[in-house]
């Protein structure tokens, strides 16, 4: 599981002409706006969102009982910190069931300790992503990560995948360092294009795993950020006007199960035995070709073996085109 932030959402009725703040990744504006945070899930059989919450500033919100009642926030809702946040839909998670082995975040969570504790409490596995200047210990004692990361010798990184992408495999050098506890380690991620580019995690594993499996935990992450890329085309996660605290949890919880519906149909069409034999290789369906088709299927008049020949020429140039990227990546690697 990983969460993540998306961009903050204003409420407009109570925070009048504030601006909405960018994505991760994009330009950023001032908003005081609440901030969006979702609890995503990834498995080898595809992604989706498991729950969601509003991160609402103590100062511009909290603070200001005549604003929260504009916007109808209820009297009981305080002061959470986003790492707060997080614990409560993971212990929400738990409760329902869900089975899960890792827990993934970004350096707002993984620099926070009562939320690594609890995991640990709960014998949960982390790969969660720490600043440069994290402190782990080791047999000199506590050193800050990125000294670590420069004491590693050539011998110590291996290049790895975390992960298949549109255009090839996602390929870094990763080095494993110990610390005095025998659970802890520091996972460190060098780029191969920009050696000086790293990114460092702390990892939690209650059972002995290989490196290669930490590195996929980390890779999630990005398969995460695709998951709310789909959510915003697919499911239209950010086509709304958020107005009051009621309305944004009844709109995002509706584009949240929209987009469990994709995932759900797409796992079940991942072996498509009804594909004619001369079509080739087809790419897996994606979320964009299943609403589509569920869009024209479902709109009368139909005629469904036009649509359906459409669809599968689409994938057939879908695969070439991803076989493609990963043949130059295989030639650029030689």
């Amino acid at each position: 599981m990983h969460a993540c932030e998306t961009f903050k959402a204003c409420l407009s009725r109570a925070a009048g002409k504030a601006r909405t703040a960018g994505s991760e990744g994009g330009p950023s504006q001032q908003c005081d706006g609440p901030t969006r945070l979702f609890l995503g899930y990834a498995s080898s059989r595809g992604r989706a969102v498991l729950d969601r919450e509003l991160y609402l500033p103590r100062e511009s919100w909290i603070g200001r009982p005549e604003r929260c009642t504009a916007a109808q926030i209820p009297e009981q809702i305080g002061f959470a910190t986003k790492p707060q946040l997080l614990q409560a839909t993971i212990e929400r998670t738990l409760a329902a069931g869900v089975p899960f082995g890792w827990v993934t975040a970004d350096e707002a969570y993984g620099d926070n300790g009562p939320l690594r504790r609890y995991l640990e409490t709960q014998q949960i596995g982390y790969v969660l992503a720490v600043s440069r200047t994290h402190q782990i210990t080791t047999g000199v004692g506590k050193v800050r990560a990125d000294v670590m990361a420069a004491k590693v010798p050539n011998s110590g990184w291996q290049r790895l995948s975390c992960g298949a992408g549109a255009k090839g495999e996602r390929r870094y050098d990763w080095a494993l360092i110990a610390t005095t506890s025998p659970v802890h380690r520091l996972l460190i991620r060098r780029s191969l294009s920009n050696p000086s580019d790293l990114a460092f995690y702390l990892c939690h594993t209650p059972r002995a795993v290989p490196l290669q499996r930490l590195v996929q935990v980390a890779g999630a992450r990005w398969t995460i950020e695709e998951c709310f890329q789909t959510g915003k085309n697919e499911a239209a996660f950010d086509h709304y006007q958020v107005r009051l605290y009621p309305a944004w949890y009844r709109y995002i919880t509706l584009a949240i199960f929209a987009l469990a519906f994709l995932a759900v149909t797409r796992a079940a069409l991942a072996s498509d035995p009804a594909k004619p034999a001369t079509t080739g290789q087809l790419i897996m369906i994606s979320a964009n070709e299943i609403r589509r088709l569920f869009a024209l299927l479902t709109r009368p008049p139909t005629n469904e073996s036009h649509i359906m020949r459409w669809s599968y020429w689409r994938r057939r140039h879908q695969a070439r085109a991803h076989r493609s990227h990963y043949q130059r990546q295989r030639l650029k690697d030689r």
